[in-house]
């Protein structure tokens, strides 16, 4: 009889599988590293992004490779703000509409930057258009409703409330519940019904409640 070891196949293809996954991470949190360097507020937002769009993936009940995709691309979604001049990006003030031109073309330069890579492909698409709005005011595309990812709808959700309940230099950050209104305010124009009834799901008790 051999007394050598036989590993089961499957299970050295799951290990294979996990490790590749463990790389990609690493390499996602490379990327949000390099724009974190630029600004502070950046890198901290997109991590804050990401775990607000897996509580609405799961109260959405997405499959969990859609779940992780859309995690994956939060994580990301501000990657394409590294092509910003420091003096558009890093302004204390509002933004005229030469500099917001600037920040509207983050969201192609974050396609750009990681359609070519196998892992992130699918993840690009889900950038590119997390600046849509479901009535096609939005960009790059103008895409209006279901024409828009459902992982970009998600991030669209979590990207601006994050961005109200922060403090900027230029404006101090508001409450969960006032943010949780503005929301509410805006869904069927900017926001898809679904995600916001899911993001308000997820909340706490105080957010909860703004939304009744």
């Amino acid at each position: 009889m051999s007394s050598t070891l036989q590993i089961d196949p499957s299970f050295r293809i799951a290990e294979l599988e996990d490790y590749a996954t463990q790389q990609t991470l690493a390499m996602a949190s490379t990327l949000i590293s390099l724009v974190d360097l630029r600004d502070r507020y950046t890198g901290g937002h997109s991590f804050r992004v990401a775990s607000y769009c897996r509580q609405i993936a799961l109260r959405l009940r997405l499959p969990h490779e859609d779940t992780e995709e859309t995690v994956l691309a939060a994580s990301l979604h501000d990657i394409g703000k590294i092509g910003v001049p420091d003096r558009v990006l890093l302004k204390d003030s509002g933004l005229n509409d030469e500099e917001f031109g600037w920040i509207r073309m983050h969201p192609e330069w974050g396609w750009m930057a990681l359609r070519n890579v196998d892992d992130f492909r699918r993840a690009s698409l889900v950038v590119l258009h997390h600046h849509e709005r479901v009535d096609g005011q939005g960009y790059p595309g103008s895409l209006r409703d279901t024409e828009i990812p459902l992982g970009s709808r998600i991030i669209a959700v979590a990207d601006s409330y994050d961005a109200l309940t922060t403090d900027r230099p230029y404006r101090k950050g508001r409450t969960p519940v006032e943010a949780m209104k503005e929301i509410l305010h805006c869904v069927g124009t900017q926001f898809d019904a679904q995600v916001v009834n899911a993001f308000c799901q997820s909340m706490p008790g105080k957010e909860l409640a703004a939304s009744n």
